[in-house]
């Protein structure tokens, strides 16, 4: 962190110039990853798959998809009681909201801290603790994908023989799973044993960071421990698992309803789950607002796998995307703009301010 007051130019300038190279680079690689999404497809079949459409499979498709983030408040509602802070579920819910909406308007992921900022605003909570619960999300989003590609590509009717960046994609189905385990196992870890993980993490960053930002870490990385305290939990466990597997089912069939209308079958099922896997790998990466590019590419790649021509992939990535896109970012700006906030108060700048 600078040196200098929270508002001060040079505590801002810092962390501005490095949000600023990141979304930069986002942007660079979802130019890069629509030109290879976009290479040798023309425009004019791109246009003609989209009006073929079957619009009631496709606002289908996009229902499944919006009903994701209710689905994802109900389980941050969970995840927040169960680290000390209970709290209703409509302003989790407008936290959410605000936090995706951020997320598709904003550069380098923005809208994480978006989320985690409107929530502290909405149920009075601490910034540490309720990025710390965002984290636990996140956790339960890779365990839950992870443990969807490994039964996928081990379980599945899937096309055995690809290679993808010259591994095959089968012999994966063994590792993906011992990855998942070996997580669990961490997670466990630091549950049972926090105290330890929080000495030896603070005396790590105090060597390595200036102080208040090795604390700011601290502090968070104990409210995310706190969040892991479900895990003591059986109840509040199982219940996390299931919204995480209900949130990335009906995701998975908001992909399968898309598929549909857009005349992409016969696939199976799995290949929507195996899609949804390799985007949510992909969005990971640093990319513009919205993730556009990123979605297009992972989606030719993904179902080029099960055969599909280059031009109908990228005809259902960019329908599909756009669709997906506009409900949530709606109902986000909505909530914004009666919360009495602004796109500004709940950037990454604000958040750390806050902090």
């Amino acid at each position: 962190m600078a040196s200098g007051p929270p508002g001060s130019p040079g505590a801002r300038a810092p962390a501005g110039h490095g949000r600023l190279w990141l979304g930069l680079l986002g942007i660079l690689l979802s130019l890069a990853f629509l030109y290879w999404a976009l290479r040798g497809v023309r425009l004019d079949e791109v246009v003609a798959h989209v009006r073929r459409a079957n619009l009631a499979l496709f606002v289908l498709s996009v229902v499944l998809a919006t009903l994701t983030f209710p689905a994802r408040a109900s389980r941050w509602r969970i995840i927040l009681a169960a680290s000390g802070s209970p709290t209703p579920w409509q302003p989790v819910w407008r936290a959410t909201a605000i936090g995706f909406m951020a997320n598709n308007l904003l550069p380098a992921r923005a809208g994480e801290l978006a989320r985690a900022y409107a929530a502290a605003r909405f149920v009075d909570l601490p910034l540490a603790r309720s990025i710390g619960s965002i984290a636990v999300e996140r956790v339960f989003d890779g365990l839950i994908v992870v443990f969807l590609l490994a039964l996928v590509i081990a379980t599945f009717d899937f096309p055995g023989a690809v290679v993808v960046a010259g591994a095959n994609v089968s012999a994966t189905a063994a590792w993906t799973g011992a990855l998942f385990i070996a997580a669990l196992g961490v997670l466990f870890f630091l549950v049972h044993a926090p105290r330890e993980a929080l000495r030896w993490l603070a005396a790590l960053l105090r060597r390595a960071a200036p102080r208040r930002t090795a604390d700011f870490v601290v502090r968070v990385t104990r409210s995310f421990i706190e969040g892991l305290s479900i895990l003591r939990s059986p109840g509040d466990f199982v219940r996390v698992v299931g919204w995480s597997l209900a949130i990335w089912i009906i995701n998975a069939s908001a992909f399968y309803a898309a598929f549909l209308a857009f005349h992409l079958g016969p696939l199976p099922f799995s290949s929507a789950l195996l899609l949804q896997g390799i985007v949510a790998v992909g969005v990971a990466l640093p990319s513009s607002p919205g993730f556009f590019g990123a979605f297009e590419y992972c989606s030719r790649v993904a179902l080029g796998l099960y055969g599909v021509r280059p031009d109908a992939s990228v005809s259902f990535a960019i329908g599909t995307h756009v669709g997906w896109f506009l409900p949530i970012t709606l109902i986000g700006l909505y909530y914004l703009a009666r919360s009495g906030l602004s796109l500004h108060d709940i950037t990454a700048a604000r958040a750390v301010e806050a902090a």
